[in-house]
C-alpha cells in the first residue's frame, strides 16, 4: 500500500487510512477484528478521538502488539490545560501505548494561545517534551480557523473536511498545507454519506498527493471496498468526472455536512440527518425514511422554537432553521408519494 509523508512530520502514513469514529457504533470483538485485519491488508494510519467513546479503547486492543508498525492520531477538546492533560493519559490508557504519534486539537472554535500557561497548547506542549506525545495537529471545520492554523506554525498537520463538493476555498487550503509543509488530513471524504460513489471519491482524493483521506469503517464490507479501490487506484477519468460534475450541481452550496455542531437541539430534532432529508431520500435507499420513526422525528421540526443556536454553531454559516422547514416540506411531500411503496 502507498505511503505518503504526512507533512513535515516525517511520518508516513497509508494514503488509505482508517477512520475510526464509526468502530464505537459496533461491538468490541467486531472492532478489533475489523481494525486488526485493516492493519494486516496494509493500512498503517488509525485517526480516533477521546470523545469517540469507546472507540481508543477498541483500537488498543487491536493494534497494541504492533504499536511501532502503525501510527495513531486522536484529539482532545478540552479547552483548558488541566482536561487536555487529563486527556492525553486518558487516551494513552485506552490506547494501550505509550506515546501517541499525532496529537489534535479537536475542532476549537480558535486557536489555542501557545503562549497561555494555564491553557490547552501548554498541555500539549508538556506532553510532547514528556514523550507522550509526537506531534501536534489541529482539525476544524472553519475556513478561518484553519488560515489561523496554517499561518501560526505551531501546527505540523491539519485535519479539516475535503472531498469532491470542494470550494475553490477548501481547495485553497490544501495548497496553503502543501506550501507550508503542513500534513493535511481530510475528513468527510464521503460528505457525511451524501456521495455514493466511492470510486469517484477515491479517485479525487488521487490528484491530490499532499492528502491523506480517512476513511470511516463500521463494516467489513465498506473494508472492502477501500482495499478493492486501494489496489485498483483509479484515477479521475471522464466518465468520473462526469459522477463528479453531477454530484457537484446537485449537492454544492447550501447543504448540511452532517458535522454534528448544531446539537444539542432545544427541541430534540435530529438537525444532521433532517437537515440533509431532501438528498437521503434521492441519493440512498429511501424506504427506512419512511417509517412511523422517521415521520415523527421529521416533524419534531415543528417544535422549533427559533432560538438559533444551531445557526450560530453551524460551521459552514447554513441558516439551519430555514433549511429544516424546506426539508419538511419536502419530506412531507414525498411521503405521501412512497410510505405505501
Amino acid at each position: 500500500m502507498d505511503k505518503i509523508r504526512l507533512g513535515r512530520t516525517e511520518l508516513y502514513v497509508s494514503k488509505t487510512a482508517f477512520g475510526a469514529l464509526p468502530i464505537q457504533r459496533i461491538s468490541h470483538d467486531d472492532a478489533v477484528k475489523l481494525v486488526r485485519r485493516a492493519y494486516e491488508s496494509g493500512i498503517n494510519y488509525f485517526d480516533t478521538a477521546n470523545a469517540y467513546t469507546d472507540s481508543e479503547e477498541k483500537l488498543g486492543d487491536a493494534l497494541h502488539d504492533v504499536r511501532q508498525e502503525v501510527i495513531i492520531s486522536t484529539k482532545s477538546g478540552g479547552s483548558d490545560k488541566k482536561t487536555v492533560q487529563a486527556h492525553i493519559e486518558e487516551s494513552l490508557r485506552r490506547l494501550r501505548t505509550d506515546y501517541i504519534d499525532l496529537f489534535q486539537f479537536h475542532n476549537p472554535a480558535e486557536l489555542p494561545d501557545p503562549e497561555d500557561p494555564d491553557g490547552p497548547f501548554a498541555a500539549a506542549l508538556e506532553a510532547k517534551q514528556k514523550g507522550y506525545i509526537r506531534h501536534i495537529g489541529i482539525t476544524n471545520h472553519r475556513l478561518k480557523v484553519a488560515h489561523a492554523a496554517i499561518d501560526s506554525g505551531n501546527f505540523e498537520t491539519l485535519q479539516f473536511p475535503f472531498c469532491h463538493l470542494a470550494a475553490p476555498q477548501d481547495l485553497e487550503i490544501v495548497e496553503q498545507c502543501k506550501a507550508a509543509d503542513m500534513g493535511f488530513i481530510a475528513m468527510k471524504g464521503l460528505s457525511g454519506g451524501l456521495l455514493n460513489n466511492a470510486e469517484a471519491c477515491y479517485a479525487f482524493m488521487q490528484e491530490y498527493p499532499n492528502v491523506v483521506p480517512i476513511w470511516g469503517i463500521q463494516r467489513e464490507e465498506e473494508l472492502d471496498q477501500w482495499l478493492e479501490l486501494t489496489a485498483r487506484n483509479p484515477h479521475v477519468t471522464p466518465e468520473i468526472q462526469a459522477i463528479i460534475d453531477k454530484d457537484r450541481k446537485e449537492l454544492a452550496g447550501n447543504f448540511c455536512r452532517s458535522c454534528g455542531y448544531c446539537l444539542p437541539c432545544t427541541a430534540g430534532i435530529d438537525i444532521p440527518q433532517a437537515a440533509r432529508m431532501s438528498a437521503l431520500l434521492r441519493r440512498s435507499p429511501y424506504q427506512p425514511y419512511m417509517s412511523d420513526e422517521w415521520y415523527a422525528k421529521m416533524h419534531k421540526i415543528e417544535e422549533c422554537v427559533h432560538c438559533n443556536a444551531c445557526k450560530s454553531r453551524c460551521p459552514y454559516g447554513l441558516d439551519t432553521p430555514a433549511l429544516l422547514q424546506v426539508m419538511l416540506k419536502d419530506y412531507d411531500a414525498f411521503y405521501a408519494e412512497h410510505h405505501n411503496d
